[in-house]
């Protein structure tokens, strides 16, 4: 089969979140079981772009409502990444340091999506499938099978995939004619709670809806930001799939980014050797456990619980761990963190940004990880984690629940907790001190962890299987 992903990211292009490491991985697996697997994104003005090299491929251009658009399709040109790779360039709109966050990126995205459109309307062939990603890409399957210049690609199936169903791309309905001119019978297919919602419409159009983990599927019934109706009716059409990780990036005993290298074979002493150089870079104590958070500073995350958790379990538990904190999000939370620098200094540390090659460090070298999101579609984190031997503290949620089993169970190697509280995060920091001073049983479940298989394979085939479903 040939299959075009649609997303806004894709490591390591550009990344703001799992969304890119998904797309980064899933089609290189796809191609490696014999299919065709693309990925066309926005061009941002990335390092990766002036690293590379390209080839243009595809010229074109499109009315967004009263603004007309010169589009040009690049493609690089050594399949470098395991797939091909098409970028989208829309001067002036889509060629920013940035993937998100601007005042404009509903017409940014909405452009994205137009351009795709219309390049894949103009293939000599069709893919077999075309599956978008989130909102940035909900669009497409409305304007394939309801756009009047675009309804010859009506008959492509279309898959959605949803990674997080809090963002739902809204934009007012005063903005109905950026989309190419379209059957007006089938507004509702667009409109959600009297707004045009990209999300809600991809649900709606797409032949199939996945998202990244089983449980998240059951919880979005009850929690998607206001789609929670749409989710139970379409329930027939979603299937939960378990996002990989790419074990040939995150794998420790080659990995680039961290020395020395270790592997289950020398667990231990690699262990100690990445944590001494994180202590050493931020000052702390190496003889204590080491528990880090690495993520957005947000409160799907819970991240605004982070400064309290931390006073709380230093004071309360007399000092005997250190934590350490990367990320970046809420400007309220970052100002928090970076101010408990100096009153905890020797307990605590943080780093406000991403810093890709310090999260590898800091997963290595750890002794856990804490997640306590609020919401959690797969999280992949936790996935990493284990992969360098890191135990998870997580909150018992969406793809969490499904990857992570307390170690009070049989066969259990994680720390779950329920409620996203400071109490309940506190008490699981004082069971992770506990499971530390238990040496043996420590070393066994990181030897354990180490060895879980969360690659790709599985995912990859399960999205096979579902895209024969719908030839």
């Amino acid at each position: 089969m040939e299959i075009l992903h649609v997303s806004a990211e894709c490591y390591p292009v550009a990344k703001a979140g799992g969304l890119g490491d998904v797309v980064g991985a899933l089609p290189k697996y796809q191609n490696q079981f014999g299919h065709l697997a693309k990925v066309v994104m926005p061009m941002y003005q990335t390092k990766f772009l002036y690293e590379n090299n390209f080839d243009t491929t595809h010229k074109g251009s499109f009315w967004m409502g009263p603004r007309f658009f010169d589009y040009t399709i690049i493609k690089e040109t050594t399949n470098k990444l395991g797939f091909d790779l098409y970028l989208v360039d829309i001067n002036g709109l889509l060629d920013r340091e940035q993937v998100y966050g601007y005042d404009d990126d509903s017409e940014r995205f909405t452009a994205f999506q137009i351009a795709v459109v219309d390049w894949l309307s103009k293939w000599n062939h069709q893919p077999d499938i075309v599956h978008v990603h989130d909102h940035q890409a909900g669009l497409i399957p409305f304007m394939m099978q309801h756009c009047y210049a675009y309804q010859h690609l009506a008959a492509i199936p279309t898959v959605l995939t949803i990674h997080n169903a809090q963002y739902q791309g809204w934009m007012s309905w005063d903005k109905s004619n950026y989309l190419p001119s379209f059957n007006s019978w089938e507004w509702g297919k667009l409109d959600w709670q009297n707004n045009i919602n990209p999300l809600a419409s991809a649900v709606k159009c797409a032949l199939q809806v996945t998202t990244v983990s089983m449980s998240y599927l059951e919880e979005m019934r009850e929690n998607a930001n206001g789609l929670e109706n749409l989710f139970e009716y379409e329930k027939g059409k979603c299937t939960g799939i378990l996002n990989g990780i790419d074990d040939a990036v995150w794998d420790p005993a080659v990995d680039t980014y961290i020395s020395p290298n270790f592997s289950v074979a020398n667990l231990a002493d690699g262990k100690l050797q990445s944590k001494k150089v994180l202590c050493s870079l931020f000052n702390l104590d190496i003889y204590k456990p080491l528990i880090v958070f690495i993520g957005r500073l947000v409160h799907e995350k819970a991240a605004d619980l982070l400064p309290q958790v931390i006073y709380d379990a230093v004071y309360h538990m007399q000092g005997r761990m250190n934590f350490l904190i990367l990320g970046s999000g809420d400007p309220s939370v970052e100002y928090a963190l970076e101010n408990m620098k100096q009153p905890l200094a020797g307990f605590y540390n943080s780093k406000i940004g991403y810093n890709e090659k310090l999260s590898h460090q800091m997963y290595a070298g750890a002794d856990f990880l804490l997640m306590p999101s609020r919401v959690e579609p797969c999280g992949l984190n936790q996935m990493y984690a284990m992969r360098y031997g890191t135990i998870p503290i997580v909150r018992n949620t969406g793809g969490l629940r499904d990857t992570v089993v307390d170690y009070g169970d049989p066969n259990g190697y994680g720390i779950l907790f329920n409620d996203a509280t400071v109490g309940d995060i506190t008490y699981s920091i004082h069971r992770a001190l506990e499971l530390y001073k238990q040496t043996k049983r420590l070393q066994k479940i990181r030897s354990a962890i180490m060895q879980i298989d969360n690659s790709w394979e599985k995912s990859a085939e399960a999205y096979i299987s579902l895209y024969s479903s719908l030839q």
